[in-house]
């Protein structure tokens, strides 16, 4: 979608809906957010783009926020600097304005994602990071036997790593990010060994895909899962999987650095 929603959200989901309540799921993660201050570097300044309630910004750097949602821009904490009302394809800002620039868990709700990062390179010296799923191996993990509009609707939204560093360019490489088991950043993955926690209706809104498939199916899916922790069915099958300290699933981190 191309047009900004009443809110401001400018991209396929309206968080001016979604985002009620979500840093109460959302919170940043702390193993997460060691891997985006290590590929940060020594960058001083950096703009979160699509910075929402401000996971993973750090105090030890200069952050700029770029937000366009409005509910979600009401949502940062008081100790973090308030957000630009922007969008991504059309940042406020001269060339090369930026040590470096992030955007994470933004970037496959954006109208022009491919715009949208070559703005990203265009005001930024140096790395650009985004921290996003791989579209490829969304569907492989064990929520798809149970939601398979939801993760379909998920891996059809992310863009492919290959477009990501094709628009931004220079040097790129993909990491992938395990997963802890406590993670506190509740995205689909974050439950992959606490599938009750998806029970719960506020921590399927606050992940987006959610959103895309209509209440009466989002019912009907939970109601499958719910039967399936209860009867035992899902630890039969998956069981190992709450005892597994990290999980490496369609989390990665792409860093880019000009040529």
């Amino acid at each position: 979608m191309n047009k900004r929603m009443a809110d401001g959200s400018a991209g396929d989901a309206d968080y001016g809906t979604i985002g009620v309540g979500y840093t109460s799921y959302r919170q940043p993660e702390p193993y997460i957010g060691r891997f985006i201050s290590d590929a940060l570097g020594g960058a001083r300044t950096v703009v979160n783009v699509g910075a929402g309630a401000g996971s993973y910004e750090t105090g030890d750097r200069e952050v700029t926020p770029v937000e366009p949602s409005a509910v979600m821009r009401a949502q940062r904490p008081a100790h973090l600097p308030a957000a630009v009302d922007a969008v991504a394809e059309h940042l406020p800002f001269e060339d090369g304005t930026f040590d470096a620039a992030m955007t994470t868990f933004s970037v496959h709700q954006w109208a022009d994602p491919a715009a949208g990062l070559r703005e990203m390179r265009r005001v930024t010296r140096g790395p650009v990071l985004v921290l996003t799923s791989d579209p490829a191996l969304v569907r492989d993990f064990w929520l798809y036997a149970y939601a398979p509009l939801v993760l379909d609707a998920e891996a059809r939204r992310y863009p492919a790593t290959d477009a990501i560093a094709g628009a931004l360019g220079g040097r790129v490489e993909v990491a992938a990010v395990p997963i802890p088991l406590e993670c506190v950043d509740g995205f689909n993955e974050a439950y992959y060994g606490r599938p009750e926690r998806l029970l719960d209706p506020g921590a399927r809104q606050a992940n987006s895909a959610w959103s895309f498939v209509d209440a009466a199916t989002r019912e009907r899916y939970a109601d499958a899962l719910r039967v399936s922790v209860e009867s035992g069915e899902w630890d039969e099958r998956y069981g190992e999987l709450r005892r597994q300290p990290f999980y490496e699933g369609s989390l990665v981190l792409v860093r880019a650095l000009p040529a």
